[in-house]
């Protein structure tokens, strides 16, 4: 009894554990989940084997109990039957075979209250352990719905867990971009393709302008010529005629 007893206080205890409460004091809640389920799932399976035999026994007590009872019935039927016959021995005078089946009924009813006696016997104890049997029952129904319940925890842990990990994983990259702001380094690519733009307009203007002061020297020596032909001309039409022309 103290055995059984030992298991129902085993499967209520494991029954009324509150998950969330041990989860809150756990440093590794999913490590902690993983190992709940394989040890509810090793006491449900331990639990099962000692329900099983409890209700073995049980059976076997109401079975023992109904032997009795059937037992202590057809021993009042063989003192009913011996006694009967006793009296109708007695009817006809037969006095010895009387006394003979009254002594075999007194052993009927001996044992018919033997029976009987073990029958009553039996029973608070059958009742007892009807009952322990249900609580036993009651108790590893909760330890099954339980599981389900740290399964069903476990999984949204994990979950939860792994979404937790893939924001961490986005926070940690936007802090990145803040701390190594790719367009900074844009600017500054921008800001050497622009000094490099600038070059090449610089030299391009440069050279327009050696251009341009080549034609502006052309140009020059053409009104020197031009100015030299027209003060020759000019000379030429001052000149007086030579004599004799």
């Amino acid at each position: 009894m103290a055995e059984k007893q030992s298991i129902l206080g085993r499967i209520s205890q494991l029954a009324k554990a509150n998950i969330n409460s041990l989860l809150d004091r756990a440093e590794d809640p999913e490590t902690m989940l993983d190992q709940m389920v394989r040890d509810y799932t090793d006491n449900i399976a331990e639990a099962e084997q000692a329900v099983a035999q409890t209700i073995g026994n049980l059976r076997l007590a109401e079975q023992d109990h109904a032997e009795d009872v059937r037992a202590a019935a057809d021993w009042g039927n063989k003192a009913l039957a011996a006694s009967q016959r006793a009296d109708q021995l007695r009817t006809t005078g037969n006095t010895v075979d009387a006394d003979k089946f009254d002594n075999l009924a007194k052993v009927a009813i001996g044992k018919q209250m033997s029976f009987e006696s073990e029958a009553r016997t039996a029973e608070p104890m059958i009742t007892s352990q009807r009952e322990v049997v249900e609580k036993l029952k009651a108790g590893l129904a909760g330890m099954k719905d339980k599981l389900a319940d740290l399964k069903n925890k476990r999984d949204e842990l994990v979950a939860r867990a792994k979404s937790a990990q893939a924001q961490a994983q986005v926070q940690d990259a936007v802090q990145s971009i803040d701390i190594f702001d790719p367009t900074s380094e844009v600017s500054r690519f921008e800001e050497k393709v622009r000094r490099e733009e600038a070059k090449v307009a610089g030299a391009a203007e440069l050279a327009a302008s050696s251009i341009d002061m080549q034609f502006e020297e052309l140009e020059d020596a053409s009104a020197n010529i031009e100015i030299e032909a027209r003060l020759a001309e000019l000379k030429g039409a001052g000149q007086a005629p030579a004599i004799g022309s």
